[in-house]
């Protein structure tokens, strides 16, 4: 995330605080992939995870702890945050990524955070998305 003022989004753990905290973040997670698991525009995506979702969960709503300015959840219990790299396997293109934020959205639809945070959370959450496609491509 860019550089922020203090009470700007991205600032120190402004994100995390608007996002809810831990528990609205999981909710989030939550929402997310009960989402990837009914649209139909997920299933090829839905399809790179393993039928349990539990890990995905946690992996996830740990990263987004951190990357919103929380505790550093992800890197606590599975090391450094590598994301191109742990997905650059799965051959993601941009269709995955547009799948994958079509599911972000309507998550974020569902939870309790204000429209101009949601749009900002939206905005900023499709830069590691693309960084994947990227990878995808080698």
């Amino acid at each position: 995330m860019a550089e922020r003022k203090p009470g700007e989004y991205g600032y120190e753990d402004t994100s995390f605080r608007a996002m809810g905290g831990e528990a609205g973040i999981r909710t989030l997670v939550d929402h997310f992939y009960d989402l990837m698991d009914t649209l139909p525009e997920a299933a090829r995506i839905r399809a790179m995870h393993k039928q349990d979702l539990s890990e995905a969960r946690d992996k996830l709503a740990a990263f987004l702890c951190g990357w919103l300015g929380g505790p550093k959840r992800y890197s606590e219990r599975w090391g450094p945050i590598r994301i191109p790299k742990a997905h650059a396997h799965l051959g993601i293109v941009e269709q995955d990524a547009d799948a994958w934020m079509l599911c972000m959205t309507q998550a974020a639809a569902k939870v309790d955070i204000t429209d101009d945070f949601r749009a900002y959370f939206l905005r900023e959450i499709r830069v590691p998305a693309n960084r994947i496609v990227q990878a995808g491509r080698g």
